[in-house]
């Protein structure tokens, strides 16, 4: 995938406009056979310019993290939810991922005057929200968003594999990867992997492993 360097333009605008903290989200995780998903949700400071910011996917794991100091540092507000791989398989992937970006929304204090989504509406917001196709390449509170939530999420699938290192989450991040798949064929399935993700590669009656 391309790197593409997000732009303040929009934000910028919607400041104009009256809109004082304008707040991007996004979550991560969301195509993973293990782990939670996370949304970040980052409110920028409009005079401290970051570099760099872009969708998390594209951009290098340790630059992920460097990034992720000067967002957390910089920002006027920032935070991060998650849906849990149980939640996962109750309210199907779509929903979960929609209910943790809501949680980071609401963590924030004070709550943002707007919210950026990257593609999605949120159900239940308190505020205006508007949905951005492809934000994390286009918006700079998104992509911080996106950055934020990946590195989080990257710390707990390492935590995951400190637990039990026969999965290698370390590596993976609970992404389908044919290790990985080869780890749940020898093994069955952890306590942390989602029971309702099942690819064709795999059968679906494995037990949970604890």
């Amino acid at each position: 995938m391309t790197r593409v360097a997000a732009t303040r333009t929009l934000e910028n605008v919607l400041r104009k406009l009256g809109f004082n903290r304008v707040c991007g989200v996004d979550e991560v995780g969301r195509g993973c056979l293990a782990g939670p998903v996370v949304a970040g949700a980052v409110v920028l400071h409009p005079d401290r310019h970051i570099a760099g910011l872009s969708d998390s996917k594209t951009v290098p794991a340790a630059e992920r993290e460097e990034l992720f100091e000067e967002i957390t540092a910089r920002a006027l507000a920032w935070a991060v939810a998650e849906a849990s791989p149980d939640e996962i398989d109750t309210i199907n992937i779509h929903q979960a991922s929609l209910q943790a970006m809501r949680r980071a929304v609401m963590s924030l204090a004070p709550l943002p005057d707007l919210v950026l989504v990257d593609a999605f509406r949120i159900p239940d917001l308190l505020m205006a929200q508007r949905g951005v196709v492809h934000g994390d390449q286009r918006c700079s509170a998104i992509a911080a968003a996106s950055i934020v939530a990946k590195v989080i999420r990257d710390r707990q699938m390492r935590q995951l594999h400190a637990q039990d290192a026969r999965y290698g989450f370390d590596r993976h991040k609970g992404y389908a990867t044919a290790d990985h798949l080869a780890a749940v064929r020898q093994f069955g399935y952890s306590a942390v992997h989602r029971r309702s993700f099942s690819p064709p590669a795999l059968p679906l009656e494995f037990d949970t492993i604890d």
